[in-house]
């Protein structure tokens, strides 16, 4: 984090450096103006430009999620106390998101077109390194859990032995095999994980973890027998793919959301005094005004009472979250939007955190922010389609000129709804299908029977631990 965090606060400065001097940026000009003509900036110019923002992109995508799961990691997640106090987290820190969002569309939207664009990056890199001296001065009291090693390698190892032995057949693999114990490898299971769930996915995958019983007892490749908790971790990461698929619509609904009421806010009188003009961009700040009320309510108040009927310590499961979300994306006004952002954004990083092991939780943490792009860019294509789509039939498209009081902005209102509702249904299939795929709830299941005849132990130093195979006929 610490190393990221100087990457983006470094991209800043040089941001704040280039608007300052003016050898560094294209000479000021009124791009609204039709008849003045503005300069482009070209070569060195445009050079330190996208560096800077490419290392403000950097720094903070590898930030965020690494920060959001070192938060997390303080926490002990099957502790039932702890694991109430983990969701009250993720509330608190979308909370503290929301404000800064708000600090930003607002304060720091105002100073820029008061001061300045240096100022304005000014203060934004003022304000990163202050938020590095507050993480820097409590390094020595983080419960800090390093991953080791590439969380890929069990990835790529798992397909190839799965592949080898694909035409292997072995008997029903009794989940308490693969629940018995803890595995210690880098990337598999620790202490604080509580034990090993088989699931019932991708079964094909189980054969990665069984030993052929061919007559030898030739030890196998690290790339044909697998540990049985490798195997789960390909299966969480194959599992979650389509959850995390039907949040890339939800946010390419938001991202439009975003982006019109921006040009709509451009077309509206936004004058509320005198002297005082709203800026377009502040618009944005709307939902984060009503998350910043809603998030409080939720959890003082529709947690408490969700728990007492449902009997969960978080009120509701992630799932159940993410899907009240990307239900209410599809009514229209900025305050359902910031009520569908709190069920699916704040849902979706619990429930891709919950469902990690030892050393991927940044990993999957990531995955949201992924979702956040990939509707960003899909929100573009989809403009594209639908003015390409549109102009067959008609002399224009629904959003071809940049006057919305021409464009077809209800239309296409109207479309984004009926996408949310389709990829609501969408989501209600795999939601339930992920949960028919994973283990109930059981007890720690008794000591193995001393006849060995069918399961067996194996070491394998690959894993660094004891691996639970299953020897079967070929």
């Amino acid at each position: 984090m610490l190393i990221f965090g100087f990457v983006e606060l470094s991209g800043f400065i040089l941001l704040s450096v280039q608007a300052h001097l003016p050898q560094l940026r294209p000479p000021p000009c009124n791009m609204i103006s039709e008849e003045e003509h503005c300069t482009e900036a070209t070569g060195f110019k445009a050079t330190v430009f996208f560096l800077a923002l490419y290392l403000v992109a950097v720094g903070s995508g590898c930030l965020k999620p690494n920060m959001i799961s070192h938060g997390a990691d303080q926490f002990r997640n099957h502790d039932p106390d702890q694991s109430r106090k983990l969701s009250t987290y993720f509330n608190a820190a979308y909370f503290s998101f929301c404000a800064g969002e708000l600090v930003a569309l607002t304060v720091l939207v105002w100073v820029q077109t008061r001061s300045g664009m240096d100022v304005g990056f000014g203060v934004s890199a003022g304000a990163m390194a202050m938020v590095l001296a507050i993480l820097i001065s409590g390094a020595f009291f983080y419960r800090n859990r390093p991953p080791h090693g590439s969380i890929f390698m069990p990835l790529a190892r798992v397909s190839v032995a799965a592949f080898t032995k694909r035409k292997q057949v072995c008997p029903s693999i009794d989940p308490r095999v693969l629940e018995r114990g803890h595995f210690n490898s880098p990337h598999q299971l620790d202490a604080d994980d509580g034990g090993l769930r088989h699931t019932t996915m991708f079964r094909f995958l189980d054969k990665a973890c069984v030993r052929a019983q061919d007559g030898s007892n030739a030890k196998e490749s690290p790339w044909r027998l697998c540990t049985a908790a490798e195997v789960e971790q390909v299966k969480v990461i194959l599992s979650v793919i389509p959850i995390f698929a039907c949040t890339i619509i939800f946010n390419t609904v938001l991202a439009q959301l975003q982006t019109l009421s921006v040009q709509q806010g451009s077309a509206m009188d936004t004058q509320l005094t005198g002297s005082f003009h709203v800026p377009p961009a502040s618009l944005q700040s709307i939902p984060y005004v009503v998350l910043l009320v809603l998030v409080p309510i939720y959890e003082t108040t529709f947690v408490p009472l969700a728990r007492k009927l449902t009997g969960n310590s978080t009120g509701i499961t992630p799932l159940q979250r993410i899907g009240v979300g990307l239900f209410t994306v599809a009514l229209p006004g900025f305050l359902i939007f910031g009520l569908s952002e709190m069920f699916t954004a704040v849902g979706l990083i619990e429930f891709f955190y919950k469902q990690s092991v030892a050393g991927m939780q940044s990993f999957l943490t990531a995955m949201t922010y992924c979702s956040y792009s990939f509707g960003f860019y899909l929100s573009s294509l989809l403009v594209s389609m639908v003015n390409k789509i549109t102009s067959l039939s008609s002399s224009r498209g629904w959003l071809s000129d940049n006057d919305l009081n021409k464009d077809r902005l209800d239309l296409f209102y109207w479309l984004l709804a009926a996408l949310s509702l389709l990829n609501f249904f969408n989501y209600l299939y795999w939601c339930r299908w992920y949960s028919k795929g994973q283990p109930a709830s059981m007890n720690p299941p008794p000591p193995p029977p001393p006849d060995d005849s069918q399961h067996s132990f194996c070491s394998s130093k690959h894993a660094g631990a004891e691996v639970h195979s299953i020897s079967c006929e070929r």
